[in-house]
């Protein structure tokens, strides 16, 4: 993972508010993830000028299509210098291969590899709205072992899931595989939208390898103070 094991969701409507959020932090680089909300809007530039400026970038695209697009896209990606990059699960062995291929292809000399994680089920999702939406009956931890072990087969490095299954993905799957959270919260913070959720400190707990954190952090009084929170949280295991 980065250094520091907490990517701040930069989830804003344009570049000019997630550069205003970032200057917070002076000279520090904090870890940051892209979504599509911004990602649509301000596009490679936006993605380029962080990299120039120093910052860990994991790109939150959660790319699902057919293997040939996902591994053409996958190679332009990774020419940009991201360092993590999302795709679904449920497009299957092949298309997660042709994404690992295409982020082999991307890299360009001196640039570190490009690390795909897998979108496994989404932290909105609880159990029995993901079994009446896929029409699957096994359970919804169940199928995010499956598609970890899917993910680890076709090379990529990781997953994306409720930090609740971090601890059977890593009883499932080679030593170095990670297992990504979103879906995290202080202990007195409001749920949102999100369904599986759980703190910094419980995710370490639980065998998280990092987190995503966003309105915990951008939406507090003081973000820096939020972030670095979330560290001491997730270092100590102290929820306070």
């Amino acid at each position: 993972m980065t250094n520091e094991p907490v990517f701040i969701a930069l989830d804003f409507e344009n570049e000019r508010l997630a550069w205003q959020f970032l200057e917070q932090f002076g000279t520090q680089r904090p870890a940051v993830k892209v979504g599509m909300e911004l990602f649509y809007v301000a596009g490679p530039a936006f993605i380029r000028a962080l990299k120039t400026a120093g910052y860990v970038v994991f790109l939150d695209l959660k790319m699902y299509d057919i293997p040939n697009t996902v591994g053409k896209a996958t190679q332009n990606i990774a020419g940009l210098g991201v360092d993590y990059l999302t795709v679904h699960a449920a497009g299957g062995e092949r298309m997660m291969r042709a994404a690992a291929l295409g982020a082999r292809n991307g890299q360009k000399v001196n640039q570190s590899p490009l690390k795909i994680l897998a979108i496994t089920q989404l932290t909105s999702f609880s159990n029995a709205e993901m079994q009446a939406t896929q029409l699957i009956s096994v359970p919804l931890s169940e199928s995010v072992l499956h598609l970890a072990k899917l993910a680890e087969k076709s090379g990529l490095a990781g997953v994306i899931s409720s930090a609740h299954e971090s601890r059977a993905i890593h009883q499932v799957t080679r030593a170095d595989f990670l297992s990504v959270t979103p879906g995290i919260r202080f202990i007195d913070d409001d749920q949102g939208d999100q369904q599986r959720i759980t703190t910094p400190a419980k995710a370490k707990q639980l065998g998280a390898d990092g987190l995503v954190i966003g309105r915990s952090i951008t939406g507090a009084k003081d973000p820096v103070v939020a972030y670095y929170r979330a560290l001491q949280n997730y270092h100590e295991g102290d929820e306070s």
